[in-house]
């Protein structure tokens, strides 16, 4: 390895926030991904996140090897925020995986991509704590019921199950390696996504974002 090899490309417009740095496991540029937050690249890089009960899509253009990976939940919101704001409860919790759906998917046609080329992954949606709520099962819901709805090209998903996931995605090459972690303590990663949970609970979305 040369030092060339960790010089970082220049992150896409708006992703300068996004955690990167050199995976020395990997030999490659990673972009790390929190809760809440989605990335996009043209360059040769991995995209990497951990999983509870949160969802991950992974998405690409298969012929220009532009892809990005999102990492969202529903939130939880109350019978009276839904009627103060003037939509049902189901809908103002579909309305904020839409945002993120819809976020990384016009990224990466923005960039160049053809919906028509598109090719998607996804994971989570596990339930790595038995007392909480199945958050898991409604964002396992949502993103197929989006896949189907959008007619989108699903190529693999592994949702569900008790434990949380590790995945790295390639979007050069559409890869995705994919580990459930048997040996973490699930608390530490059920402590991030509650903490994100309360903050995206009385968060509204802003505007609304049309597929193009």
């Amino acid at each position: 390895m040369t030092m060339s090899s960790e010089i970082k490309p220049p992150a896409l417009p708006g992703f300068a926030s996004i955690n990167r740095y050199w995976d020395r496991e990997n030999n490659i540029i990673a972009a790390k991904l929190l809760p809440g937050e989605y990335y996009v690249t043209n360059e040769n890089e991995m995209i990497t996140t951990v999983l509870g009960s949160c969802i991950a899509a992974c998405i690409r253009d298969s012929v220009l090897g532009i892809g990005g990976m999102n990492h969202f939940m529903l939130p939880e919101t109350s019978t009276e925020q839904a009627k103060n704001a003037g939509y049902s409860l189901l809908g103002s919790a579909t309305r904020y995986g839409n945002y993120a759906m819809e976020h990384l998917i016009n990224t990466i046609l923005a960039s160049g991509g053809k919906r028509k080329n598109l090719e998607v992954k996804v994971f989570g949606g596990g339930k790595i704590i038995p007392s909480l709520s199945d958050v898991g099962l409604r964002n396992i819901g949502f993103v197929l019921d989006y896949i189907d709805t959008e007619a989108l090209n699903l190529l693999a998903q592994d949702l569900g199950d008790i434990y949380p996931r590790k995945v790295n995605f390639y979007p050069k090459t559409g890869k995705v390696r994919m580990k459930k972690i048997k040996n973490l303590h699930n608390d530490t990663i059920a402590l991030r996504e509650n903490n994100y949970r309360s903050q995206i609970k009385n968060a509204a979305v802003e505007g609304e974002i049309e597929l193009f």
